[in-house]
């Protein structure tokens, strides 16, 4: 399973290098058909199949080549035989967004299954952290 663990520790990040780079063929390449996404820009119910998901990647481009950063700052995977998961933080933000909230992370977490041998994404999940509700509330 360490080989499996180092695989897809590889994949996530060549995955998030290539988001930064806002190289969509290398984003997709190692996505299953199927893939489900929930997101933190709507819709809320997340999005369902490739094609939907390619769709969800030119404006967080956009948005990006402001000078946004989008760095992973940890990872950990688990792998079995055929299914796996992974979660990480990241920094991901424009310079100004992260020095006013130096501590924010997005937060993802990705599901992986082994087609014909090798590892896809399967689904994916971003999100921040509420800062807008009191603590303990």
């Amino acid at each position: 399973m360490a080989d499996d663990e180092a695989e897809i520790r590889s994949l996530i990040e060549r995955w998030a290098e290539a988001v930064h780079r806002g190289d969509l063929p290398e984003v997709l390449a190692d996505h299953a058909d199927d893939i489900v996404m929930f997101d933190v820009p709507p819709p809320h119910d997340g999005i369902r199949g490739i094609d939907a998901y390619r769709e969800t990647w030119p404006p967080f481009f956009e948005w990006q080549a402001q000078g946004a950063s989008f760095e992973i700052v940890s990872l950990d995977v688990t792998a079995g035989g055929d299914a796996a998961f992974a979660y990480a933080l990241l920094r991901c933000g424009t310079p100004k967004e992260l020095a006013e909230r130096p501590e924010s992370r997005l937060r993802l977490t990705v599901g992986l299954r082994k087609e014909k041998g090798r590892w896809v994404v399967a689904h994916e999940h971003h999100s921040f952290a509420d800062t807008t509700t009191a603590s303990g509330t």
